[in-house]
């Protein structure tokens, strides 16, 4: 009787929910208002269910807000291309529903991809690069098949840091020579960091239920902290790299982006397996879920013990202030607090980037092999020479890191494999490993970031506060959720730990955001403070 009870209140908020949006109108800041703003993935297959719309009005509905919000309006410049499939798609993914068939939680849900992740249809994969214009790969990323078969609709590719922002010096996030630079829908003046920036931005404004970034160090959780939204960079080896233009075997992986911890455990459900193509995604047998929503727990601090990493405190007070009110409130719930300073010797960071100098040279060649006989650039070295020629490229910053890893050798050499073996015990065994044995740790929190820049095409980024690299760099996971907001602009705080604590991570993340609830969606305010408030 009670859950009958329970059903009924559901569907008649739903239903509420849905007529209030259909009705349109205006937002305060003069956009046109969005039926299906701030859904989650269960709201969205409840109204499947229900039949209070089909995925073709959900489809066209996501098209016409990009229209309207991307590349109109505020245009933040978040989508670089459309999917010319994408209507053909939900109109299938209807028909399966009408006969009773549904693929799983992410049937009929709208997907962003980040423009280094390749699928093979009508669209293109540039990873942001003029040098990429027109290149249509054989296949589909592990990643994009997943999706396909889990019933997600790809709406089309978000707008990134060019190269995932590895090409050179004094660059601005968002930038890309294809899809020029994208917006912070909080403030449109200020910079949605990156590399999967576009992705980051798309969810926020809700223009997608999901985006998939990708990082390497910092790019899916930076644009996630600077947005307002959840982002998990996984364990490195849960989720396939193949099909993605890389920078790092040894660090780079895909993730899943949404506005809650929730829908983001769904989709990083949907997308985990073991690949052929992807040799790192053997270490993932045994420890892969399909399904991470039994972590979500409301009392899933109760009892943890944590460590807050404090290297970034006195670095921005404003952001110090929210991460002790972040810390008391995780030890209002019953979670133990220790500090730690230091998590591993300074040394990795150098290391780690000779490592992705090294694998950026043998990872681009092999991805341009892999597009066959018509890749647009056949090499790295072919790539420089096409950046010297074109007008738009080197405009604004440089190729400096391009060069350095021409420079590089083989990623067989034993100068490189010395390296890794370093960087890999710095960091692993002798760092995040041995913290959390020694203090007993569940988890280590630090905050994600510091509120979001002035983009700026001449001076390029200007970072302050960053906790991505322990975890980054030791291919380990980070779940970061919006902690509040410093003049208008969101900062997140991470949770990271060992390597497949992913469903730990879960609980903590969850526990907070359910307790705490900082999201709330951009408003696209062209000017700070506003206009009442001077």
């Amino acid at each position: 009787m009670k859950k009958n009870l329970l059903t009924a209140i559901s569907v008649f908020m739903l239903l509420a929910v849905v007529s209030c949006r259909q009705e349109g109108g205006r937002t305060a800041d003069g956009t046109a208002s969005f039926r299906f703003e701030e859904f989650t993935i269960e709201q969205l297959q409840q109204g499947y269910a229900n039949g209070y719309f089909t995925v073709t009005e959900v489809v066209q509905a996501y098209l016409d807000r990009i229209d309207a919000i991307d590349d109109a309006g505020p245009m933040l410049n978040a989508v670089i291309q459309i999917n010319p499939d994408a209507m053909a798609i939900a109109a299938q993914l209807d028909a399966e529903l009408s006969e009773g068939m549904k693929r799983g939680p992410m049937h009929g849900v709208p997907v962003l991809l980040k423009d280094n992740i390749d699928t093979h249809d009508g669209m293109e994969t540039t990873a942001g690069s003029r040098a990429l214009r027109g290149s249509h790969p054989l296949k589909d990323s592990f990643v994009a098949q997943k999706l396909r078969e889990s019933g997600a609709v790809i709406l089309g590719k978000a707008n990134l840091s060019e190269w995932a922002n590895f090409r050179g010096n004094l660059s601005s996030s968002g930038w890309s020579g294809v899809g020029g630079q994208t917006k912070n829908p909080y403030i449109l003046d200020r910079n949605p960091c990156g590399s999967s920036s576009g992705s980051g931005v798309a969810v926020s404004a809700n223009l997608c239920m999901i985006a998939i970034g990708t990082e390497t160090n910092g790019s899916i959780v930076c644009p996630s902290t600077a947005n307002g939204i959840v982002g998990i960079k996984p364990t490195v080896g849960l989720l396939s790299r193949s099909g993605i233009v890389p920078i790092s075997f040894t660090q780079d992986t895909p993730g899943p982006m949404g506005r809650t911890v929730r829908d983001a455990a769904i989709a990083l459900g949907a997308l985990t397996g073991i690949d052929p193509a992807d040799s790192r995604t053997a270490t993932s047998e045994g420890k892969y879920l399909t399904d991470y929503t039994p972590f979500l727990k409301e009392e899933g601090l109760k009892g943890k013990r944590l460590g807050w990493y404090t290297s970034a405190r006195g670095t921005h007070y404003k952001v110090d202030t929210l991460m002790q009110k972040a810390v008391d409130y995780l030890k209002s719930q019953g979670a133990e607090v220790i500090e730690i300073d230091r998590i591993y010797e300074s040394e990795a960071g150098s290391l780690s980037f000779q490592v992705l100098l090294w694998e950026f040279k043998d990872g681009l060649n092999k991805y341009f092999a892999s597009l066959g006989e018509n890749a647009p650039v056949k090499s790295v070295e072919e790539l420089i020479e096409f950046n010297k020629n074109d007008t738009v490229e080197l405009l604004y910053y440089d190729q400096e890191l391009l060069l350095e890893a021409q420079k590089k050798g083989s990623v067989e050499s034993q100068e490189f494999l010395d390296i890794i073996e370093k960087m890999n015990r710095l960091v692993r065994e002798e760092g995040i490993d041995r913290v959390m044995t020694e203090n007993r740790l569940d988890a280590i929190i630090a905050p994600t970031g510091s509120p979001a820049w002035k983009s700026d095409l001449i001076n390029g980024d200007s970072y302050t506060v960053s906790s991505s690299s322990p975890a980054a760099i030791s291919g380990y996971p980070n779940i970061t959720v919006p902690m509040g907001f410093v003049e208008g602009l969101p900062v997140g705080i991470s949770f990271f730990g060992r390597a497949w604590s992913e469903p730990v991570l879960f609980e903590i993340a969850y526990a907070y955001e359910t307790g705490t609830k900082h999201r709330r969606p951009p408003e696209f305010t062209t000017v700070w403070p506003p206009e009442t408030d001077r």
